[in-house]
């Protein structure tokens, strides 16, 4: 049974492998966000520095190719690979670096592999592993990750040795990867960056079974529970609009953990939410 990190005690930074210490709160875009580019900027101002990209033309692309070279390096740009064989990785891998302005990706994650035909052929003569991790030697991409919902099967990739980190699935309401997944990953030193804090925003909203006195959580609260977990290197936001995201950086002025009381009454929140908020593993 983990010790989550409580009160004064939460890390404000975590080492990635091959990226080096970053701040655990992260950035990512989804498309359909509505980030401008001064808003990724303004973030990356106040110490945001992984920055996990949608892979299309939107605010953040357009944050980066505006950055000099020292401040391209002082951040991690991370992408999703949807390739699964060598050729289509390299000319996925190239778009991307063109659309962003970028010689060099620092993180590059297989995205939502979901089954184990599609690891093996990512794997197999030919596959996305055999350009990525050519790329990686070369020095174009930095490390090699992997994002799905498929907590055993991502166990045993990340046991492959083949991974620098895991993305994944984790919040109040979905808590699987503390048995399930993060163990493995502090054996082989997989690194871990852990998006939906928020359950698609239904932990922010009220449940029939809510205790008369229960104050609903921020969003910078369950980012602190995320964050709470000592195998989470980072927490990935996802706002909106710049309001939420100035919401989401209150957390940057009090890098304080929650305490042990609200911790507990947002395990219980999780639970309600995850027995009315509908049917994810």
């Amino acid at each position: 049974m983990f010790v989550p990190q409580l009160e004064a005690n939460l890390p404000r930074t975590a080492t990635i492998n091959r990226l080096g210490e970053v701040c655990r709160l992260g950035l990512a875009t989804r498309g359909n966000t509505h980030l401008a580019d001064e808003d990724v900027l303004a973030a990356v101002a106040r110490g945001v520095q992984y920055l996990n990209w949608c892979g299309y033309a939107d605010g953040m692309s357009a944050a980066v190719r505006q950055m000099s070279r020292d401040e391209r390096h002082a951040i991690k740009l991370a992408v999703q690979l949807e390739a699964r064989t060598a050729d289509d990785a390299r000319r996925e891998i190239e778009r991307l670096l063109s659309e962003c302005g970028a010689d060099y990706l620092d993180a590059v994650t297989y995205y939502y592999v979901e089954h184990v035909e599609e690891w093996h052929e990512i794997l197999s003569a030919g596959g996305a592993a055999q350009a990525l991790e050519t790329l990686r030697e070369q020095g174009v991409v930095r490390a090699i990750g992997l994002t799905s919902h498929q907590r055993s099967l991502a166990t045993s990739f990340a046991a492959s040795g083949r991974l620098d980190l895991l993305m994944l699935r984790y919040n109040a309401a979905h808590r699987g990867a503390e048995r399930d997944v993060f163990p493995t990953c502090d054996e082989q030193r997989a690194s871990v960056v852990a998006f939906t804090g928020l359950r698609w925003g239904a932990l922010l909203e009220s449940t029939p079974q809510d205790p008369h006195d229960f104050a609903l959580p921020t969003a910078a609260e369950c980012y602190r529970f995320v964050l709470a977990h000592p195998a989470v290197d980072v927490a990935l936001m996802a706002p909106d609009t710049r309001d939420e995201l100035e919401e989401n950086l209150a957390l940057l002025d009090n890098w304080q953990g929650l305490s042990a009381k609200r911790y507990a009454e947002l395990l219980q929140h999780g639970n309600r939410v995850r027995a009315h908020a509908g049917a994810f593993p």
